[in-house]
């Protein structure tokens, strides 16, 4: 079998694959366009340029348009996305933007139209709850939220929601860690028609841990600014779709929106994908050992994370659609609020900030910030309560982690 016949592993295809080193005067390594229009070899060039762009023709098998302003495309978005696809199983198109809430927003607005219906699970990030709830149902486009890991109410919601167009899932849900099995939402959808897309956001655990193309999904969803980027360094966002038919009035939204990635974040992003599974395969395992040391703590209420899983149908759909645990739990505590707050103010190795998936161990009390747009009534029906603290694990040493969390949640024990 010659080279260009063998199928190569996503470990090497993301360092080698939709990059010429002869496009980049021999560079080993992408480097930065920082162009904002580029010129054509000739006026028909332009001109199907804007055709192929503005949908009124398909590129031929293998054609790709020649760039016209990066507002539009560019190098380093074409290169990232390229670099993309092997990293998420089954993946065929990819899109980046600016931030993780542009590429939800986008993907929602590209197939939804006022009249349609958008069925998610809660609880789900709050900036994700506040766009559907704040801004799309005043444009006439319905939320119909469903608890996460309710595979039967999650069911009757897409069979009976008149006009559902999309159905959105966040799984492991931010910040319960609830899981909601994937294949059974895209199994359910298939018995309508037309049937819905199922989007899911995969931050949490993808694209080392979980991958949703692989269950029928349609489009994984990313912030990019999390794991991918993986230094709390850049904002980006990241669509990936099996069908590139699903992608196209995306990439039209996102070039009227104006939200791509700019290359410099695409270079950026780009170096980092290489050390994804490293960087989380270290995180998982870290949290791993610190979630099943912490849950014995007398201040720990309870410690949500998929290794401590007790309820069988959660256990069900972890060993069903996830390869490991990953690096990030919640811990609600047994004084309400102001233990958490007691708990986050003697955080010595970790820091208390919002985001996640950094290289640094980041902790967050989610009703007070991620979450607190959302209603006090959703937010305890969905489990976000007072106490409950979330943590996104690093790469430190994690017996550090370890001493520092249990050193905070001594502090926090003497308020119960």
């Amino acid at each position: 079998m010659s080279n260009t016949e063998r199928k190569i592993h996503p470990s090497t295809a993301v360092l080698t694959a939709g990059f010429d080193p002869a496009l980049s005067v021999g560079s080993a390594r992408p480097a930065v366009f920082r162009s904002s229009t580029y010129v054509f070899p000739s006026p028909e060039a332009a001109e199907r340029a804007f055709a192929i762009l503005g949908g009124r023709v398909k590129p031929e098998p293998g054609e790709t348009a020649d760039l016209i302003y990066s507002r539009f495309n560019h190098p380093n978005a074409e290169i990232v996305e390229a670099h993309l696809l092997p990293l998420e199983n089954n993946g065929k198109a990819a899109a980046v933007f600016n931030s993780g809430m542009a590429a939800i927003m986008t993907a929602l607005m590209a197939h939804t139209r006022p009249g349609d219906a958008i069925v998610y699970t809660v609880p789900i990030y709050g900036g994700t709850q506040s766009l559907i709830q704040n801004f799309l149902e005043p444009w006439g486009i319905l939320g119909v939220p469903v608890a996460g890991g309710d595979s039967a109410a999650l069911d009757s919601a897409i069979q009976h929601t008149p006009h559902c167009r999309i159905v959105l899932l966040e799984t492991p849900a931010n910040p319960t860690l609830t899981m909601t099995d994937i294949a059974r939402a895209v199994e359910s959808a298939s018995r309508r028609e037309p049937r819905p897309l199922v989007m899911v956001d995969n931050t949490f655990l993808g694209p080392a841990f979980q991958h949703p193309l692989d269950l029928g999904a349609d489009i994984s969803l990313y912030s990019a600014t999390k794991y991918l980027g993986g230094f709390s360094d850049i904002l980006a966002g990241v669509a990936i779709c099996k069908d590139p038919e699903i992608m196209r009035p995306i990439r039209a939204r996102r070039s009227l929106f104006g939200n791509i990635l700019a290359p410099d974040e695409c270079w950026i992003l780009d170096s980092r994908l290489p050390t994804v599974h490293l960087r989380m395969n270290r995180q998982s395992k870290n949290a791993q050992r610190i979630a099943e040391k912490l849950v014995a703590h007398p201040a720990v209420k309870k410690l949500y994370y998929p290794s401590l899983f007790t309820d069988p149908e959660q256990i069900r759909i972890r060993d069903a659609q996830c390869d490991y645990p990953g690096g990030i739990f919640s811990v609600d505590l047994k004084g309400g609020k102001p233990a958490a707050f007691e708990f986050l103010r003697h955080l010595q190795v970790a820091r208390n900030a919002v985001s996640l998936g950094g290289v640094e161990t980041l902790v967050c009390h989610p009703r007070s910030t991620t979450h607190s747009a959302v209603s006090q009534q959703e937010l305890q029906l969905s489990g976000v309560v007072d106490g409950l603290v979330r943590v996104s694990i690093g790469i430190e040493d994690w017996r550090d982690v370890l001493a520092d969390f249990e050193s905070a949640l001594d502090r926090a024990a003497l308020l119960q």
